[in-house]
């Protein structure tokens, strides 16, 4: 049972991971964008950026991981089952992102510090979280003790229902 949870959460981790590195490639290259180029030009272009999303999707999960993971595993320990659950803590990890770049950004560069970095983190976060819940995330904790049992089937005309004398 353990094993089928840990895999379960690993998987729900790597989707959450290649949703969140299309996510950010969806960002720095507007589907708009491919779609506008010569008929030509667009199996290149997608894929360098199926590569670029595979790429991002490695640098996700490195930064991600240890969040993500005491964050599942409280998850699977309370029986965490909402959808919100998941999608706030990909925001938290999102913004943990963007902080941890803004913090390390060399004085006379740059900036990250704009509206659609933060966009793009906050909903990079959002998604994956959501992406894990779709997979993993609304299974949290296996069945419920609290969990009706199944209902016993109706007797069939076939079978005599129990006379009373």
């Amino acid at each position: 049972m353990i094993t089928i949870t840990l895999l379960r959460v690993l998987f729900g981790f790597i989707i959450a991971c290649l949703v969140a590195g299309a996510v950010t490639v969806a960002f720095v290259v507007p589907p708009a964008d491919i779609a506008n180029l010569p008929a030509e030009a667009q199996p290149e272009r997608l894929a360098n950026a199926g590569v670029l999303a595979l790429l991002a999707a490695t640098h996700s999960a490195i930064f991600a991981f240890p969040f993500a993971m005491l964050a599942n595993g409280i998850g699977e320990m309370w029986h965490v089952r909402s959808w919100l659950y998941y999608a706030v803590v990909g925001l938290l990890i999102g913004a943990g992102g963007f902080v941890a770049y803004y913090a390390n950004e060399v004085v006379g560069q740059p900036s990250i510090f704009n509206s659609y970095a933060l966009t793009s983190f906050l909903t990079t976060g959002t998604l994956a979280g959501l992406a894990y819940w779709l997979v993993a995330g609304r299974r949290a904790g296996g069945k419920r003790a609290d969990a009706p049992p199944p209902a016993a089937a109706p007797p069939s005309a076939a079978e005599p229902a129990a006379q009373t004398a």
